[in-house]
């Protein structure tokens, strides 16, 4: 018969502990401890304000300014003539003020959530703390959508970026070499269709490979597995290198600025400004990237909310003054290239300039890529430690200080997925996954004001209910901007999520077993 004391312990049921909360735990202290001796294993905290602000540049200024922004103004047609989207044409500066409010109310959430939580993990590690285990894992499995497979996507643009840049030196790379197989079958450029037909084959099979695209993951995957350090001081160095480049895009296209490209303003109304917002968060999907260094910053209290919200602003700024160059200095439709920038001055008679830019883009590209690879491997080692993925994810190299499996782990599946996949369809997949984690994240920090209202909160959001609401509809709302395909997809990656969790997190989650011992030993 079971004791009044079990029906008190109801709540750790095994349905009820999905939704378990992780408690907040006091700052982790630095450990080399693998999982299981007593002590978490934690990271090294060597990042300052500067450190986090020139991460979040890094992230953001990449290939949402130097690739996406082309679809985002110009639109998106299948080879057959059919418009997936509309463009916003030179209204982008509009999509790009829309999204830095909607990305400003989900920052001030983040800066909230980051100054308590001080921990690796991003976005997972708040909901653990907020909305509980099934809400964390959601949220860690939409992560994956952001980094490792948004770095697809730059790693893409990347390779796009620097067979431009080669031209200058004469050097053609075969096109069956620079573009994966989605890429060729989806392109509305009838030269890169082509490719299937004229590629090489084996078995009848066209073989198209984004070679460049490998290389370069392969090669920002090794430099984050020597040390955070060196990724941040290289980090540091492409960050300057972006920031001259599109100045000096700036100064030379603002002499050529035609206003009659500016007419019609907004070609296709809301709808194009609303969809190019959607097409361009891409853009913006970089900031959040600094929460995941929590635990590895000084006085993460005080430098995670300036991290992250001065990249953000830092960031927006300089969007919306590239977003009125581009638009201004060529019809807006020229601008539907993997390389838009480069392809705009090349178009305004500034090959020179073009091919500065081109190099420019590869450096940008290059630090998005370590940015993201160092995001992802953050993620999977919270949640290894969390007993949601296998321990051999949350171990820590002895030398290095880098969980250096899951870095590994990162670098394999985003090379390979860049050898054939294609950027725009990537782009949809990873901006509805983003864009659900911020609405999250958002709900997350107003959950915890009402449970928790004590709590010290080295940071606050001002007017917490209307700036909480008002972020997760507005991330609700960019999302309806995305096409049918991309919420299918977002459907069939959640339900593999889930299948995961229940097959293995369920099971072996640390909080679940600690509860289940707790109802445990107080009923007996």
């Amino acid at each position: 018969m079971r004791s009044p004391a079990h029906t008190v312990l109801d709540p750790f049921s095994p349905m009820t502990s999905l939704f378990a909360r992780k408690p907040i735990a006091p700052e982790v202290v630095e450990d080399d401890s693998p999982i299981g001796t007593g002590q978490p294993a934690s990271l090294k905290r060597t990042l300052g304000t500067g450190d986090l602000i020139m991460l979040a540049i890094g992230a953001v200024i990449g290939a949402g300014i130097f690739s996406s922004i082309g679809t985002a103004a110009a639109g998106e047609i299948l080879p057959g003539g059919e418009i997936v989207r509309y463009g916003a044409g030179p209204a982008l500066i509009l999509s790009f003020v829309l999204l830095g409010f909607v990305c400003g109310l989900a920052a001030l959430c983040y800066a909230e959530l980051a100054s308590m939580i001080p921990l690796a993990g991003s976005a997972y590690a708040y909901s653990y703390a907020t909305l509980g285990e099934l809400v964390a894992w959601i949220i860690g499995w939409d992560l994956i959508l952001e980094y490792a497979v948004g770095n697809v996507a730059v790693a893409i643009a990347w390779s796009g970026y620097f067979t431009s840049f080669l031209t200058a030196f004469g050097i053609d790379l075969p096109g069956w070499l620079t573009h994966g197989y989605r890429t060729a079958l989806l392109s509305s450029n009838p030269a890169t269709h082509a490719l299937l037909q004229t590629a090489p084959r084996v078995a009848g099979i066209p073989i198209l490979l984004n070679v460049p695209a490998f290389v370069i993951v392969g090669l920002v995957t090794a430099l984050l597995y020597i040390g955070v350090r060196e990724s941040i001081r290289a980090n540091n160095i492409m960050v300057v290198v972006k920031l001259l480049v599109l100045a000096l895009f700036v100064v030379l296209g603002v002499q050529h600025i035609d206003p009659a490209n500016y007419k019609p303003f907004a070609p296709n109304g809301w709808r194009g400004i609303h969809q190019g917002a959607a097409i361009v968060f891409f853009a913006y999907i970089g900031f959040d990237a600094v929460s995941t260094a929590a635990e590895e910053t000084r006085n993460p209290q005080r430098n995670m909310p300036r991290g992250i919200l001065g990249g953000l602003a830092v960031c927006t700024v300089i969007y919306i003054i590239v977003g009125a160059v581009a638009t201004g200095l060529v019809p807006y439709e020229q601008l539907r290239a993997a390389d838009p920038l480069a392809t705009a001055l090349q178009v305004a008679g500034l090959q020179t300039a073009s091919w500065i830019v081109a190099f420019g883009a590869v450096v940008s590209l290059t630090a998005v890529l370590l940015v993201f690879q160092y995001g992802q491997p953050r993620i999977f080692f919270a949640m290894a430690r969390d007993g949601l993925l296998p321990r051999w994810a949350a171990r820590i190299h002895p030398k290095y200080r880098t969980p250096h499996i899951t870095t590994v782990l990162t670098g394999v599946i985003v090379a390979l997925g860049a050898l054939v996949m294609d950027e725009n369809e990537i782009y949809d997949l990873t901006n509805i996954g983003t864009l659900s984690a911020f609405a999250i994240v958002c709900i997350g920090v107003l959950a915890l004001r009402v449970m928790d209202p004590d709590r010290p909160r080295p940071f606050r959001v001002p007017f917490i209910w209307p700036v909480a609401l008002g972020g997760a509809g507005a991330c609700l709302y960019v999302m309806t901007g995305l096409p049918v395909h991309a919420w299918e997809r977002f459907g069939i990656w959640l339900a593999i999520g889930l299948l995961l969790y229940f097959v293995y997190g369920y099971r072996n989650s640390l909080l679940r077993r600690s509860l289940s011992t707790s109802s445990f030993t107080r009923s007996s």
